[in-house]
């Protein structure tokens, strides 16, 4: 139940070669792909393909303009133009990549979706193509699904007090961990790190995704299509007739598949999943919006994780400057509100928090990768009660901070001062 995977590029060993040795940063990776625009297209795709694989490019758009067709790829979240190539090559760019990834050629006034995969010195990367109709031509954008981008839940930037409370969930047999965020925030990689520590011969696994991003091995995965009626509600009611002993929702948006998701949590199964709210004390209210009842919601919840993706600060060109005294005063103030158990870095009136400087290790923007800032809280018989008297979010918030939990903000700006990201990063993402 997913989109056929059709086409396969061996990427030719010269290009790889290429790509390491003289793709170090994006005005190479620029330079190359124009020098192969004039090449065959088989060879444009592919160096496009190889170059953005060392770059770590998430995605390539390809959008017609009236005069010509501009390419930009997306790296650490932030979109950069890379060339723009005359309407003629871009048609003839469009039907390879559409004739790798199945989609119909004569079909230009439609939507359609795809997938081909690259090999790369024996490993194999999976490319989802999307095009849409547009009114100089049709766009399309690839996303490359990188499989070094599977991390363990050691390698998402948690804190140590955190990694032992999700340590201590992921071993209950059943219940709800809910993850929270906007679209991009990186919930489905700390859904499929937990997949990784809970992966035993000894349970069954299953999932349900729209799509399914990256193979699991030891996990049976299934992907909706709604076109043909196959919901996420239908689906997981499956699923629970498969005997799963943890299921994965991709995400919670409808009625039928929160009230069968809640009967799940509370029946045996371990269900992990998510929805879109701003933060971790607005998932009941978006549960119950949803058509989950109170008594269900409290009980079946165990966790519930709020979060965001920031940019990390490039190692090689980093420099440092003493903290503004404002923000000094305003974090000596919230940390001391921080439970003991929470380790926290030095801070004092001359401690030296992250600038970004920009080099070619970087693309010249100051960072380098990206890692998650967290909020959680977990679902003791207290939180249970409370949550059962239906509080406002914001009062929910209070209360779960009072029980320890550390706002999402605080574990960003904890992170500035252990040197990992900026200020602006942080305010960027969470408007603190």
């Amino acid at each position: 139940m997913r989109e056929k995977l059709v086409g396969q590029i061996k990427i030719s060993p010269e290009k790889i070669l290429l790509a390491e040795e003289k793709i170090k940063h994006i005005l190479h990776y620029k330079n190359y792909v124009e020098i192969f625009s004039k090449r065959e297209i088989t060879e444009l795709v592919e160096i496009i393909l190889i170059g953005g694989f060392y770059l770590d490019v998430s995605d390539f758009h390809f959008e017609p303009k009236k005069e010509n067709v501009l390419m930009r790829v997306r790296i650490d979240g932030v979109l950069h133009d890379i060339t723009y190539f005359p309407h003629s090559l871009y048609l003839s760019l469009a039907s390879r990549l559409k004739l790798l990834s199945g989609l119909k050629l004569n079909i230009t006034d439609r939507p359609q979706d795809g997938r081909f995969s690259i090999i790369i010195k024996d490993v194999s990367v999976e490319i989802r193509t999307s095009s849409l109709p547009s009114e100089y031509g049709e766009t399309i954008v690839l996303r490359m699904l990188n499989p070094k981008w599977v991390v363990s839940m050691e390698a998402l930037g948690l804190r140590e007090d955190m990694l032992s409370l999700f340590y201590e969930e992921l071993k209950k047999p059943n219940g709800m961990i809910i993850c929270t965020g906007p679209t991009g925030s990186g919930k489905t990689t700390t859904l499929y790190a937990f997949l990784q520590k809970l992966i035993n011969p000894e349970i069954k696994i299953i999932t349900v995704e729209d799509p399914i991003e990256y193979h699991l091995k030891g996990v049976a995965q299934t992907q909706v299509d709604e076109s043909k009626g196959y919901t996420f509600a239908n689906a997981l009611r499956a699923v629970v007739r498969q005997d799963p002993d943890v299921i994965l929702i991709g995400e919670i948006r409808d009625r039928e598949t929160v009230q069968i998701a809640l009967q799940a949590a509370l029946t045996g199964h371990l269900v992990l999943s998510t929805v879109h709210t701003n933060d971790a004390a607005g998932t009941v209210a978006r549960l119950l919006a949803l058509g989950g009842e109170i008594h269900n919601i409290a009980s079946a919840l165990n966790l519930v994780i709020g979060q965001r993706l920031v940019r990390k600060v490039c190692p090689r060109c980093v420099e440092f400057k003493k903290i503004p005294f404002e923000l000094y005063l305003k974090l000596k103030k919230a940390f001391r509100e921080i439970p003991p158990t929470v380790k926290l870095p030095s801070l004092t009136p001359e401690s030296k928090i992250p600038v970004p400087k920009g080099c070619e290790n970087c693309n010249f923007t100051g960072y380098k990768g990206r890692m998650g800032i967290f909020e959680a809280f977990s679902v003791d018989p207290e939180m249970e009660r409370f949550i059962l008297t239906n509080p406002p979010t914001v009062d929910l918030r209070e209360k779960a901070i009072k029980k320890g939990m550390v706002p999402m903000y605080l574990d960003g700006y904890i992170k500035v001062l252990e040197g990992k990201t900026t200020v602006e990063e942080v305010e960027r993402v969470t408007e603190e």
